[in-house]
């Protein structure tokens, strides 16, 4: 029998939940999921207000990927029909950031595909960072694959916040997802970003075929690497792609994640991701009232997004107001 009050007590105390304390309350029944949910919403205000970040991205270069991750859309491992393209001319990211920040946006994206930029390009995100910086108020993240010290130092010194690198599942999990590269590289690019001074925001995705075991040990990676942000995505199968028949989780499993993951990582910024809108369909908001405190405006990838107007009356309803940053 799980003491929801005696976890409300301990853990703003500091105390760290355990995988041992964290698991069963993957398995909660519907007459204690309630609780759960009012404790993780109780625990996020007092962290994080009632306020709720809010991001974009862009596909800045979309190829087609060397890296065989099992989920993905852009691997050429998989049969996706996608058409690739080179990275996107600066003064059209710049156009894009302003879009952005016009939706209601307070950070923006620039994602690229495959393991690392070459130098030409990651000279041209430098300068796209830059000019981004001064012609926006925008917080400025990438997510460019893996990086060096030196590159993580260089993209710091051109205006950058946060690097974005998922981990996306659990060590245990993820060789059923991903042979081209190791888990132990993923953390290294985290790790890297960490000591020259970015934020880190890394999460996973949810439904991969993963084990409830398999989410906690992510969210516990997640906690022993010390990130800033965990942004949580859903899966949404692909035509093409190797889980493309795969069954996602129902919305009561993917809430009490984001609850759990809340409990588990009390002070960092839980943000609803790609696959929100299929995954949890009429229970979006409740999200947001069950741990989440941020969220991600627009378009994905390679999927759609709802409306951001429609988001941000969302979060409106809920009594919540977008956090913007100084």
């Amino acid at each position: 029998m799980v003491c929801f009050e005696e976890l409300k007590s301990k853990i703003p105390r500091g105390h760290k939940l355990t995988r041992g304390e964290a698991l069963p309350l993957l398995n909660l029944g519907n007459t204690e999921i309630v609780e759960l949910f009012s404790l993780a919403n109780t625990i996020t205000r007092r962290y994080h207000g009632n306020v709720v970040d809010t991001c974009s991205i862009v596909n800045a270069k979309c190829s087609l990927c060397g890296e065989d991750c099992g989920f993905c859309a852009q691997s050429v491992y998989n049969h996706r029909n996608i058409t690739p393209y080179p990275l996107m001319q600066t003064a059209d990211l710049v156009d894009l950031a302003r879009r952005g920040e016009d939706m209601g946006a307070t950070r923006f994206s620039l994602v690229t595909s495959g393991l690392s930029l070459d130098r030409k390009e990651f000279r041209s995100i430098l300068y796209t960072i830059k000019q981004i910086k001064e012609k926006t108020s925008l917080s400025v993240c990438a997510s460019v694959g893996a990086i060096t010290g030196k590159r993580a130092a260089m993209l710091k010194n051109a205006g950058l916040t946060r690097i974005h690198h998922n981990l996306e599942t659990s060590k245990s999990f993820f060789a059923s997802m991903c042979s081209t590269h190791t888990y132990e590289q993923r953390i290294d690019t985290v790790r890297i970003a960490k000591e020259n001074g970015l934020e880190v925001c890394s999460g996973g995705i949810i439904g991969l075929g993963e084990a409830p075991s398999d989410r906690i040990e992510l969210a516990l990676a997640l906690k022993k690497l010390n990130v800033d942000a965990v942004p949580i995505n859903i899966i949404t199968p692909i035509a093409g792609t190797r889980l493309e028949n795969i069954v996602p989780p129902s919305p009561l499993e993917i809430l009490k994640t984001i609850a759990v993951y809340r409990l588990i990582l009390p002070e960092k910024s839980l943000i609803l991701a790609g696959g929100r809108e299929s995954g949890l369909r009429s229970l979006q908001s409740l999200a947001l009232t069950s741990g989440a405190n941020g969220i991600l405006l627009g378009n994905y990838l390679t999927t759609k997004g709802q409306r951001p107007s429609k988001d941000l009356q969302m979060i409106a309803d809920l009594g919540l107001t977008v956090h913007h940053h100084v």
